[in-house]
């Protein structure tokens, strides 16, 4: 899901030279002048966008805090603090100005004297909205804590790993969860072409899909009776690029043993971070969805 930037048209050149960099920095925005189509209702997609955010950078100016449209979108953003009980405003000030009481209180990214230490504060502030690299997933009997790591090993072996952490939040126990997926020496190849055209998330995020696939055709639900590591082993095919990935997943119970088996549904588990991915991933832009074209007509008759 995007994050809303909020702010007067007074300051577009700000406000686009923020989303600019932003998106550079692979972060999904929602910024008006960007999204909106002639014909589009105003208030529908605004409403709509900055209840679907998650998060509301909000530029502060003499124009903006004079401005109603800005105040009602600001008004919506503390709304939801309130009702989600977690931080949804993130301040932005770029020049000095009467910052809104129901902001005062908040520590903001000051662009004022220099830009590059403003951005800078607001990629801290964003981080926990944007990461595709790690996340949390709350449920009613855990709390699941993930993390990706990746790269080449060597000169020709391609690696992705998943750790996540499930923590039982009414029983002294976890369980732990490690995913390893290998590729030889052709999948390293692709993967470092990927790379070279500053697109290695998108095969990242082909590689994941592929793997929850094949996780829901067949059942990966782990049982673990003890504290000894259960494992299981497949091959996952990716049809598109025919290759071929190897998947060792490792599971085992950390904590107080409560006398009762844990079922670690692994099914389920690549969903939830599917989704967390997709959720931090922004489109992809109009040059990028060429070069990804022309390396895919080029892979193909490698």
């Amino acid at each position: 899901m995007p994050i809303f930037i909020s702010y007067s048209h007074a300051d577009k050149a700000f406000a686009t030279r923020l989303a600019a960099q932003l998106v550079k920095h692979r972060t999904h925005v929602w910024i008006d002048e960007w999204e909106l189509r002639v014909g589009d209702s105003l208030i529908d997609r605004i409403q709509a966008a900055v209840q679907s955010a998650t998060a509301l950078l909000v530029i502060l100016s003499k124009a903006s805090v004079a401005s109603e449209w800005c105040k009602k979108e600001q008004s919506a953003g503390l709304l939801r603090e309130l009702e989600e009980k977690r931080i949804v405003v993130l301040p932005v000030l770029a020049e000095d100005c009467e910052i809104p009481v129901f902001l005062r209180g908040k520590v903001y990214a000051d662009f004022r004297a220099d830009f590059d230490a403003g951005f800078g504060a607001v990629l801290t502030a964003v981080a926990p909205f944007s990461s595709q690299h790690m996340g949390r997933v709350d449920q009613p009997e855990w709390n699941t804590d993930w993390a990706q790591d990746w790269g080449i090993e060597g000169d020709d072996l391609f690696f992705m790993r998943f750790i996540a952490v499930q923590h039982a939040k009414d029983e002294p126990f976890a369980a732990l969860t490690q995913i390893h997926i290998y590729g030889d020496k052709a999948a390293a190849t692709r993967y470092a072409a990927f790379a070279d055209e500053g697109l290695d998330w998108v095969q990242r995020a082909s590689i994941v899909e592929a793997m929850t696939e094949t996780a829901q055709k067949g059942d990966l639900r782990v049982v673990l009776t003890e504290s000894h590591e259960v494992t299981r082993k497949f091959a996952l095919g990716d049809a598109k690029a025919g290759l071929t990935y190897y998947v060792t997943i490792a599971c085992r119970r950390l904590g107080i043993d409560n006398g009762r088996d844990v079922l670690v549904d692994l099914n389920e588990l690549m969903v939830q971070i599917q989704e967390g991915m997709r959720n931090m991933t922004r489109p992809l832009l109009k040059e990028e969805t060429e070069r990804l074209k022309a390396l895919h007509a080029r892979l193909s008759k490698e």
